[in-house]
């Protein structure tokens, strides 16, 4: 599977010599420094099955960042998450040790 990576806007092939596949490129925001973000913690249990989560949001940066902090979080927790449409997710009820470990980091916390 030669140029599986590649999008070419469904077209196979151009008899225009000059022809030039154009890709939209999409630019990810800048992420913040911690000291200017607010970040949302909340509890969420609906459509979980009345399992609890911890929901954290409002974060402004790239995807990459984003997946470090949830790794940095779940580890410090001890428990399992993942991160979806910019929100990061724990597994439980860790809004005070979420806060607390946000807060060290030197993001501001609203609860």
């Amino acid at each position: 599977m030669k140029n599986k990576n590649r999008n070419n806007g469904g077209i196979v092939y151009s008899t225009d010599p000059d022809f030039v596949y154009e890709q939209d490129i999409v630019e990810e925001i800048e992420t913040l420094p911690p000291s200017q973000q607010v970040l949302k913690i909340s509890l969420d249990k609906k459509q979980r099955a009345g399992k609890k989560v911890t929901l954290i949001s409002n974060f402004i940066g790239t995807q990459e960042d984003i997946t470090e902090l949830s790794k940095t979080l779940k580890t410090k927790c001890s428990v399992g998450g993942s991160v979806k449409d910019g929100e990061i997710l724990l597994q439980g009820d860790f809004r005070e040790k979420v806060a607390e470990i946000l807060s060290a980091l030197g993001y501001k916390v609203k609860k």
